[in-house]
């Protein structure tokens, strides 16, 4: 009936008998007419022993040789699972990455996939038998045959990429809970299980930290329109399914690297909406964009940066036909964000741009490559582009610029990243697809304003202050960051500009994993006055939450609801970013959990079940 990839993980196959209670599910998912190949990783906890032992050996091991020792982990698995196959008179056979001919970079402990020889692989399908192959690892050439091994998420990554070599009909990912839930489980006991996500938005969830799907498996999936479904491995139940748009026919040559980006958007019908120097204190979000929502403004992009003394810059950007109203509504409501303790000094100040547009680059490759954003702000610095905003997601870089400029920045844009207009991926934003699966036709609900929401604990925040206003000066900055693969997860330009020795400076703030945070300040603070940069600061103790949905669009009340749970546990918001199908926020890191469970709460997200996580 259907050529399917499964993978499971550890934990599902942690043991003998949860091994010989797979091969009942393969070997009756063979029975019911379909071919099968199965990934599977290492048993329970056998890589973490692997890590163990060479640390014993070694306080900083060859790379080479982790990979030789930890690609082992999962050769276990693949051969207990094929015996136990055979046992049930199912023929199978046990494939190793090398085996099946999974092609990587010569890159140790983080290889991407460039290519999948799916002969020997299809031989064996057409033969009857099952295919067991071990996930997570591959071979950097057939004449080399250097083991390399994926990183984390390994596994997923490896079957998609194989769903995808195949063109099979659909990628199931069998794991400890029963799909992909409205958030951690270990949080909040009452996540509720999503029938069905798209791609992007599962894309946004992966790299929030939901544990579930690797964002390389995601982005694959999305970039070869590969039906993704997440189930448990306990039960029958449906799970989730995570869909994508059909693709544009992209070459299996190169598949992990192929361009990063695979579309150029503009949009000039915007205008912008600062308001400056309100009070730095819990409940002003909520209070103005409460006003906002009331008044039925729809709002685009939302960027507050770090905060300056007391008081704090909040911008927005909405369409041109609406900007009389969102102006007024800002107006009338920046009186009562004033500062209660010097009104005439710290009175809350309305800036209102016409004649902006605002230059997207999308594309699922972005995540985890430090020098895209770096490349697009170096793009706009060449063609003489000044940013004025900027906004970011893991599939979504945007920046606000003069609208004159926006045809060149467009132009110079598709130019640096080999995008042509025709090539453009069209994709209804937040599209629902049904998987193209003949064996399922699974019923899912209308698209709900959110599907979830993540919290980041692992991220630090960097701020440099009175960086020059000027072109080339974030292509400096993030071009250095990408230098030393570090990769920047939020970007906020600040909107309050100060003048100094006649050169006009603004702040800007951006958020890196925790374990670069040191570096990277080390890095930039010996640079800074080379270049004209203030002082760099590093904050280490935040938490990023984050609520995504494709049914955010055309809601005006969703931010606001956000804000207004926050400001209700008395939570100040650092910092927010905002995209199509996400909003987040930058608190204080001991207020992430709490801030969590608020915003889940407050969007009704709970259900009637406890989800228990298996040991």
């Amino acid at each position: 009936m259907a050529l399917i990839v499964q993978k499971y993980g550890g934990t599902s196959v942690g043991s003998v008998e949860r091994i010989q209670a797979v091969a009942q599910r393969v070997y009756k998912t063979v029975k019911a007419g379909n071919s099968l190949v199965v990934v599977v990783s290492a048993m329970g906890k056998t890589t973490d022993g692997l890590v163990k032992l060479a640390n014993e050996i070694s306080p900083n091991p060859n790379r080479r040789e982790m990979d030789m020792l930890l690609s082992t982990g999962e050769q276990v698995t693949i051969a207990l699972l094929s015996m136990a196959l055979q046992e049930l008179g199912q023929p199978a056979i046990s494939m190793t990455g090398a085996q099946v001919g999974i092609v990587t970079e010569a890159e140790h402990s983080r290889a991407r996939i460039l290519h999948i020889e799916t002969t020997r692989l299809t031989r064996h399908i057409n033969e009857g038998k099952v295919v067991v192959v071990a996930g997570f690892q591959g071979t950097s050439s057939v004449k080399e045959m250097e083991i390399t091994t994926l990183g984390r998420g390994g596994s997923d990554t490896s079957a998609v990429a194989i769903a995808a070599a195949l063109g099979a009909n659909f990628c199931e990912i069998y794991t400890d809970v029963p799909g992909i839930l409205t958030t951690d489980p270990h949080l909040v006991a009452e996540a509720q299980l999503i029938d069905a996500i798209t791609c992007n938005e599962m894309l946004e969830l992966a790299s929030l930290g939901a544990k579930v799907l690797h964002p390389r498996a995601v982005e694959i999936a999305r970039n070869y329109g590969v039906p993704l479904v997440v189930r448990s491995s306990w039960t029958d139940d449906p799970g989730t399914w995570v869909t994508s748009a059909k693709p544009q026919g992209r070459s299996l040559i190169n598949l992990e690297i192929a361009r990063p980006v695979d579309a150029v958007e503009f949009d000039t019908n915007q205008a912008k909406v600062a308001l400056l120097r309100v009070p730095d204190k819990p409940g002003v979000a909520a209070r103005l964009f409460g006003e906002i929502s009331r008044q039925k403004v729809d709002v685009d992009l939302i960027i507050q940066s770090i905060h300056e003394g007391n008081s704090n810059d909040i911008a927005f950007t909405v369409t041109t036909p609406i900007l009389k109203r969102a102006e007024a509504v800002t107006a009338a409501i920046a009186p009562a964000l004033r500062s209660q303790s010097n009104p005439k000094f710290d009175e809350a100040e309305v800036m209102i741009e016409h004649n902006i547009a605002k230059v997207s680059i999308a594309g699922a490759g972005m995540i985890g490559r430090p020098g895209v954003a770096a490349k697009m702000f170096a793009t706009l610095a060449e063609a003489g582009v000044n940013i004025q905003m900027i906004s970011t997601s893991e599939v979504k870089v945007s920046c606000v610029v003069d609208a004159a400029e926006c045809d060149r920045a467009v132009a110079a844009l598709r130019s640096a990243f080999e995008i042509e207009a025709k090539d453009q991926e069209v994709r209804s934003r937040g599209e629902l697809l049904t998987p193209n699966s003949s064996l399922l036709t699974p019923h899912f609900s209308p698209t709900p304003p959110l599907r979830g929401v993540a919290l980041d604990l692992n991220q630090a925040r960097l701020a440099i202050r009175q960086l020059p206003d000027r072109p080339g000066m974030a292509a400096k900055l993030f071009g250095l960051l990408a230098q030393h693969n570090i990769s920047v997860d939020m970007i906020i330009q600040s909107q309050r500009c100060r003048v100094i020795d006649g050169v006009p400076r603004r702040d800007i703030a951006f958020t890196v994993s925790r374990i670069d945070g040191e570096n990277a300040k080390k890095m930039l603070t010996q640079v800074a006055a080379d270049l004209g940069w203030g002082e760099v600061v590093l904050d280490s103790a935040i938490a990023k939450v984050s609520i995504v949905g494709a049914g955010m669009l055309g809601q005006p009340g969703v931010a606001a609801k956000m804000f207004e749970a926050l400001a209700q546990q008395q939570i100040n918001i650092q910092m927010i970013a905002t995209s199509e199908i996400k909003i987040s926020c930058v608190v204080a890191q001991e207020q992430g959990v709490k801030a969590l469970q608020a915003i889940h709460a407050a969007f009704e997200l709970a259900g009637s079940e406890k989800f228990v996580v298996p040991a």
